[in-house]
């Protein structure tokens, strides 16, 4: 039997599975600039070739992930354009793109009881990509996820794959403990 699940136990499982490698920064009474801001998380990853000497690099690449998770009962798509916006130019403050910069990725997480058509449509169809100096300087794709409580659906735009199978892994491990 599938669990039932409440946002605050969704959050709080997500933020769990997040602690070993994200610098999670929690929400003041869940909102932030008027938005249902739950939690922002950050990742970072260095990573370098070098030759006997550390002087001798031969590459470098730096990856990043900003994670943006808004929690609310009901998501309409006013509230999704106002939160897409905010991860986006957020996320968009903290890259650097420079020589070793590979990429960066910007995800805007909802979590709700139940979700406008329209929301759901311009979620699913959300195609943000960004190269820096012709790629040379790496790029940035925007990720999108939604959990609707009321169905239990998992839904993310093509690039958030990942994220869907990220969450379906967690709420299933959960039924079995």
């Amino acid at each position: 039997m599938a669990h039932t699940w409440t946002r605050e136990e969704l959050l709080t499982r997500l933020l769990k599975s997040y602690q070993d490698y994200y610098d999670i920064y929690p929400t003041e009474n869940g909102e932030k600039d008027g938005l249902p801001l739950a939690a922002h998380c950050r990742f970072f990853i260095h990573s370098e070739k070098y030759v006997l000497l550390k002087k001798a690099k031969l590459w470098e690449a730096d990856s990043n992930e900003y994670l943006y998770i808004f929690s609310m009962p009901h998501l309409t798509e006013a509230l999704y354009d106002a939160c897409e916006k905010y991860a986006y130019d957020e996320g968009m403050k903290l890259i650097d793109p420079k020589p070793g910069h590979m990429c960066s990725y910007i995800t805007a997480m909802f979590l709700c009881d139940t979700c406008d058509p329209a929301a759901l449509t311009k979620l699913r169809k959300n195609r943000i990509f960004k190269n820096f100096l012709f790629s040379l300087h790496g790029w940035m794709d925007y990720h999108t996820a939604l959990f609707t409580l009321s169905d239990n659906g998992v839904y993310t735009n093509r690039s958030g794959h990942e994220n869907a199978k990220f969450m379906k892994r967690l709420l299933s491990t959960a039924d079995h403990t």
